[in-house]
């Protein structure tokens, strides 16, 4: 599920839709993917240049709301960055080359780090709804790879290493700016799931066992692929509902939105001055 020549085509449309739209090729040094809710990153880029998915023939197209559908390419601070604002997701029907196409697109053009958001739900009882997560490590529970079938070694070994998956010295640097920042940043395990369908008690209880502190259903499946070409790759979860098995509450995507709109703020400011330290 390696798809070399669609990404391949795919740059070489962006890089050409850029050149005549702002008169340079787009040379980003940092991709952030944006979660359900947190498109409002954009907000802290400077000559944001925006193109839309569906003029980047093949690239897959989002369907979830709040999920804009489109590349950003500006700076934050002197760094050059590229947001991918609006994911695909397996539950969408999308395979797993088609939910990592924009990751592997952002490598192509250029990109070193990845800083990839989400919207999760807490596991860890001592958390709250509107928290923010680093994380730290993952749990891969969708059953999909996107490195199943042929390898293309121009992007990587056939059986790469996962033994680090999320850099420990950008996570530092997370932890000491929200310090200076004042944003509570907890650190913890992301499990992801395919969804659609919500949690059960009972899985919620068995994720938890397994280690994780937060669920959600993204994210992996890209992370994998990213390290893979090589990307060092920070992650940041903002926590939108409490799965309490002995009290599940339900948690319509309208409140998902919502929370993770009131925590978008402080993962901008935090996100924005981590780019800057880079």
């Amino acid at each position: 599920m390696q798809n070399p020549e669609n990404v391949q085509n795919a740059a070489s449309v962006i890089t050409s839709a850029l050149s005549e739209l702002s008169g340079h090729a787009p040379r980003p040094r940092v991709g952030v993917v944006c979660g359900t809710g947190l498109g409002g990153l954009a907000d802290a880029l400077t000559d944001a240049c925006p193109l839309p998915y569906s003029q980047v023939p093949g690239f897959p197209q989002s369907t979830v709301a709040s999920h804009e559908g489109r590349f950003l390419f500006g700076r934050i601070g002197t760094v050059d960055v590229v947001l991918q604002q609006g994911r695909c997701h397996l539950y969408e029907g999308y395979a797993p080359e088609d939910v990592c196409m924009g990751v592997r697109v952002m490598a192509a053009l250029g990109v070193e780090v990845l800083v990839i958001t989400n919207a999760a739900g807490a596991l860890n009882p001592r958390w709250d709804a509107g928290d923010l997560m680093l994380i730290t490590d993952h749990i891969n529970f969708t059953g999909r790879s996107p490195l199943t079938g042929p390898n293309h070694d121009a992007w990587g070994p056939r059986f790469p290493d996962m033994s680090a998956p999320y850099d420990a010295a950008l996570g530092r640097i997370a932890m000491n700016e929200a310090a200076r920042l004042g944003v509570r940043l907890e650190r913890g395990v992301y499990v992801g799931v395919p969804g659609p369908q919500m949690e059960t008690p009972a899985e919620t209880r068995m994720y938890r066992q397994l280690g994780a502190d937060a669920v959600g259903m993204s994210t992996v499946l890209e992370v994998i692929a990213a390290r893979h070409m090589g990307l060092r790759v920070l992650g940041i979860s903002c926590l939108t509902n409490k799965n309490l098995p002995d009290c599940m509450q339900e948690a319509p995507l309208e409140e998902v939105i919502r929370v993770a709109g009131e925590a978008g703020d402080k993962l901008a400011r935090l996100v924005a001055a981590v780019v800057e330290r880079m």
